[in-house]
């Protein structure tokens, strides 16, 4: 490593930049190729997909098929109400949750602090079993509320040390004076902090809901046959007789499509939150 790296620093600046260049375009390749094969094979017949490569016959039977299955319409609707319903309520709590743990140092916010530090410090894998125990007791087993309060928690536990350090960043002179003008903390709260945050809020809701919208293991667990689940619908095209290449290659880019949509219109926000 160190003789490329010297070989390189021995190069003018515009072999500098070529090599630079070719090594983006080798990254990019490597993140694209997997995409492609996949849109592909999604446009083969079921006796091409394994010969993706050869031949030029392309059909949309495949979207068709998978568009005109009952179950797997379900799943893409469910899968959007509990991202969506999850990115709000996860929002609504860790905004506050955030700029208390910036805002203030007493006994409530250390103890708070302590709480998602140990939550955060257990792989919410091992939260799988007693989730369902409780869901199942609760009455809550494969309902949206039973999804969503894994992912809930799970989101509010690390979004809420970002937005932690998102609120450290933004100068509190501005409350300060907004709490001498008459208004009350959450007056000042509102008029002056959280305008301030949106970028933040922005970037964090896009990542909680691309979060929810890939998420398999809550959903495998806690899911059945009436609050089917993108990303279980998927690997369900994996069973005895074989895999449904086509249809789970057709069903997978369908599932890209809001996702890249989101990260494309939300990419600034992103960005600009991640700044702050």
């Amino acid at each position: 490593m160190n003789a490329i790296w010297q070989s390189l620093s021995n190069l003018g600046p515009t072999s500098r930049k070529v090599c630079f260049g070719l090594g983006i375009a080798v990254v990019c390749f490597l993140f694209a190729f997997p995409v492609l094969w996949l849109v592909l094979t999604s446009l083969r017949p079921q006796s091409g997909v394994f010969y993706v490569h050869q031949g030029t016959e392309f059909t949309l039977d495949s979207y068709f098929q998978v568009l005109s299955d009952p179950r797997i319409v379900a799943a893409f609707v469910n899968t959007a109400v509990i991202a969506t319903l999850a990115t709000v309520f996860s929002i609504l709590i860790t905004v506050t949750s955030g700029y208390m743990l910036s805002r203030f140092s007493g006994l409530i916010s250390r103890g708070w602090f302590g709480t998602i530090y140990v939550f955060r410090c257990i792989p919410y894998i091992s939260w799988v079993l007693p989730l369902y125990f409780v869901t199942q007791s609760i009455g809550a087993y494969d309902t949206y509320l039973g999804l969503l309060l894994p992912h809930i928690a799970v989101h509010i536990c690390f979004f809420s040390w970002l937005m932690k350090g998102f609120f450290d960043g933004i100068d509190p002179s501005m409350e300060y004076a907004a709490l001498i003008d008459g208004c009350s903390r959450w007056g000042a709260f509102y008029r002056v902090a959280l305008p301030s945050a949106i970028p933040a809020i922005s970037a964090l809701a896009v990542l909680c809901w691309l979060f929810t919208w890939n998420e398999f293991l809550f959903a495998l667990i806690l899911t059945g046959q009436n609050t089917p689940v993108l990303t279980v619908v998927i690997a369900q095209f994996v069973h005895e007789m074989g895999t449904e290449w086509h249809l789970m290659s057709a069903t997978a880019v369908l599932g890209l499509v809001p996702a890249f949509f989101l990260t494309l219109f939300g990419q600034k926000y992103v960005i600009r939150g991640l700044k702050i």
